[in-house]
């Protein structure tokens, strides 16, 4: 049917089909319409530079003609700038873009002389273009330089606005803060954040570039109200359809524990919608706000509040819940845990592992962990939040694991994911101190472990070769000692000397201590007058001494 429209679009009526393929124009790709040049770099709003008188083209329509017909259809054509109003009825003028109309011609295809109109109704103008008449955006892009990144988005929480700016604009920074101010709906104080999160209760410190400094803001999100002091507490706008869609998770009967509640951005819609929450924070600041949020939306009934740290939540109320669902046998939902603190909340999953290791109960119902953090890096970002769990957790996730997904992108090659598992008896119950390292941890260790024994085989190859070449000279000193033939007392004490010397130690000691002993063996006594002839028999006794000692240092070898 669709289809068959079109066709007679096409075939009927070519120029209306040609029409309804163009877009609005760009007012900043129009020479005419873009801030004066002169404002680049200004660093000090002046509004009075922004100041300029354009040739704009403009349709007379006489008072006898049907004005609406006619506004109609030259609808896509209009000049839309703020503050500025392309129709006058009064007047019956309508103003159009000087980009869509240079001559009559650009206006024949959309059939106004059927309407009654002719080129003598169409007229130039001039109008006074100024300050109001340009964006935030449009006002920034004109003023700020053209080869360094511009403001790119903020944050607007309340009646504030949240900047994060970059070294290259805080000399621009309170005109920044003014334009702002003055263009943004609703705004009544722009402010700036000076450091990062690092601290305990997640707030920043901040700077006021304009406006008042009143951090007391409420606001409406997923159908509730929250008021808090934006300057104690922590809120991200960002994280509005994460939140929702978290608690569009939860099913009948399920409840939600959050370990790190905040202001209560999940705990508030869940309890709303009916759901019994646990909600927890550590922040003072934030668990009194969440109190007044929770009476503010009426849900104080199904919500109650904590003021902990989040890992003596977990060991204690999140155990404590655990063990009290699985023992009510009316319980049929799923335990949901949040832990939405992604730069921290992965080094706390640890102590899930082995949390009910010392309780006699039967586990009929595993908590699903939705668990945040940032990946950082070029590779795949949910292989690296995986990795992140894995690795603090110590156990690898397997047919436990049931989403990962992304939330939004916080920097380059940083983005913020959300890691979606459940708590097996295997995390629960763990009773081994040394816990399993996930797989490509374990691949990293085995090739470790297989890189020492290596090593410390060829360790053993050098000393199997130096213990050689120790027995080797202990043959050459035996072989001087043995040229002396018939000294048995000397052959005794060379045997004694070498049991003495340890092949163990290092080559160079143990060199210098055969050195010695062989300079002592073949040292030069005075001569002594000959012993008179013994027996054959004393003679083969000499000989089979010296074959003992022999056999003794082959032993030493062995």
């Amino acid at each position: 049917m669709l289809f068959r429209r079109f066709l007679n679009l096409t075939t009927k009526t070519p120029h209306l089909q040609t029409f309804r393929a163009r877009h609005y124009f760009r007012n900043m790709s129009c020479p005419e319409l873009i801030p004066p040049p002169t404002v680049r770099g200004m660093t000090v709003l002046d509004k009075g530079a922004f100041d300029k008188r354009i040739s704009a083209p403009r349709l007379i329509v006489p008072r006898q003609l049907n004005f609406q017909q006619i506004c109609s259809s030259v609808k896509k054509l209009l000049l839309k700038m703020e503050c500025f109003k392309p129709v006058v009825s009064g007047e019956y003028k309508i103003t159009l873009h000087p980009s869509a109309v240079k001559t009559w011609e650009d206006l024949k295809e959309i059939g106004l002389e059927d309407k009654g109109l002719t080129e003598e109704n169409l007229v130039w103008e001039e109008m006074k273009l100024g300050y109001d008449n340009w964006r935030y955006d449009e006002i920034l892009k004109a003023v700020l330089p053209e080869d360094k990144e511009a403001l790119s988005a903020f944050s607007k929480v309340g009646h504030i606005v949240h900047l994060n700016l970059k070294e290259h604009l805080l000399p621009y920074k309170n005109l920044i803060g003014t334009v702002i101010k003055d263009k943004v709906v609703g705004c009544r104080a722009v402010v700036n954040k000076l450091v990062t999160i690092d601290n305990t209760y997640r707030n920043f410190q901040m700077e006021l570039l304009c406006g008042e400094e009143d951090y007391q803001v409420s606001l409406k999100e997923n159908g509730c109200i929250f008021e808090f002091d934006f300057s104690k507490v922590y809120w991200n706008s960002r994280l509005s359809t994460e939140h929702g869609r978290v608690v569009e998770m939860l099913k009948k009967g399920d409840v939600l524990l959050d370990v790190y509640a905040g202001v209560g951005p999940f705990s508030i819609p869940a309890a709303k919608k009916g759901y019994s929450v646990l909600a927890n924070d550590l922040n003072p600041d934030s668990y009194k706000a969440l109190v007044h949020n929770c009476a503010k939306n009426k849900v104080q009934g199904r919500i109650t509040c904590f003021n902990k740290n989040g890992i003596d939540f977990i060991k204690e109320e999140i155990k404590q819940f655990i063990i009290s669902k699985n023992q009510d046998d009316t319980f049929t939902g799923t335990i949901h845990i949040t832990m939405n603190l992604p730069a921290l909340a992965v080094e706390h999953l640890e102590n899930y592992v082995g949390l009910l290791k010392d309780e006699q109960i039967e586990l009929k119902h595993f908590p699903l962990v939705h668990v945040y953090c940032f990946a950082k890096g070029v590779e795949d970002n949910k292989l690296l939040a995986r990795g992140l769990v894995e690795k603090n957790m110590g156990i690898p996730l397997g047919n436990n694991l049931k989403e990962i997904a992304f939330v939004r992108n916080v920097a380059p090659n940083k983005d913020m994911m959300r890691v979606s598992f459940y708590l097996t008896r295997q995390i629960l119950c763990h009773n081994d101190i040394q816990l399993k390292r996930p797989t490509s941890e374990t691949s990293h260790q085995d090739a470790k472990r297989k890189c020492n024994i290596a090593t410390m085989g060829k360790r053993n190859i050098k000393n199997r070769n130096q213990q050689k070449q120790t027995a080797k000279k202990v043959k050459n000193v035996f072989a001087v000692n043995q040229s002396k033939k018939g000294n048995v007392k000397k052959a005794k004490e060379v045997t004694s000397k070498l049991k003495k010397i340890n092949v163990q130690d290092k080559r160079e000691k143990a060199d210098k201590k055969f050195q010695d002993l062989h300079a002592h063996i073949v040292a030069k006594k005075p001569e002594k007058k000959p012993l008179p002839a013994k027996p054959a028999s004393k003679k083969n006794k000499n000989q089979a001494n010296t074959k003992q000692v022999e056999a003794g240092l082959d032993k030493m070898q062995m």
